[in-house]
């Protein structure tokens, strides 16, 4: 018995100290900037020695981009359209945009990151730019399957266009709240956004049908 318990907390271990060292990551990119982190510094902020860090991640890098990853999975299940049963498809439009918003709030890691990565050029992308990017379009695949679910009349391209523009209007609020802190309803302003989105996909719809 000695054998499998030793092998669990083991695991357990391991499993809480990647979990430490990725939030520890959180706060300091957070406050510095991709160029701020360090090793030593998430080191310093988790209490594990700057070995245990790489014995789970290879590298700043690799870290940043892990960062990224484990934020944009709890902000995927957030992108879930509600079932028939909450009301029309507006108000369940407007719910799971209200469930993203709070995601974003409650770990926005995901985006913060990712944009800063995303705007800076280097000679050498970091992988964290390149996972941004690649997570970004599973985001872009999603919206955009949910928009021809709802309006399935409408053609492939405007689908495209409107999903560029839910996710582009999307940064925008994210970054307003970054830039005016709490006091910015996030949540608010994307049940508008989505509001707003409906309405025209429900318009360009229709006149598709005519």
């Amino acid at each position: 018995m000695t054998g499998p318990q030793t092998a669990r907390r083991k695991r357990a271990n391991g499993v809480e100290s990647r979990r430490r060292i990725l939030d520890a990551t959180v706060e300091i990119a957070g406050e510095r900037g991709y160029d701020g982190t360090s090793i030593a510094a998430v080191s310093a902020k988790c209490g594990l020695p700057a070995s245990s860090i790489y014995w789970h991640f290879k590298d700043k890098d690799d870290l940043i981009a892990a960062v990224i990853e484990r934020s944009f999975e709890t902000w995927l299940a957030a992108v879930e359209l509600p079932g028939e049963e909450v009301g029309t498809p507006l108000e369940r439009v407007i719910l799971m945009t209200a469930n993203v918003a709070r995601s974003l709030v409650a770990a926005p890691d995901f985006l913060r990151l990712g944009l800063m990565l995303a705007l800076e050029r280097r000679p050498t992308e970091p992988r964290g730019r390149t996972v941004f990017l690649q997570v970004r379009e599973i985001a872009h695949r999603r919206i955009a399957e949910l928009v021809a679910t709802l309006f399935p009349a409408l053609p492939h391209d405007e689908v495209h266009t409107l999903t560029t523009y839910a996710v582009a209007g999307a940064d925008g609020l994210f970054v307003h709240r970054e830039v005016n802190g709490d006091s910015v309803d996030l949540v608010a302003l994307f049940e508008l956004h989505a509001r707003f989105l409906y309405e025209a996909a429900d318009r360009l719809a229709a006149r598709t049908g005519h």
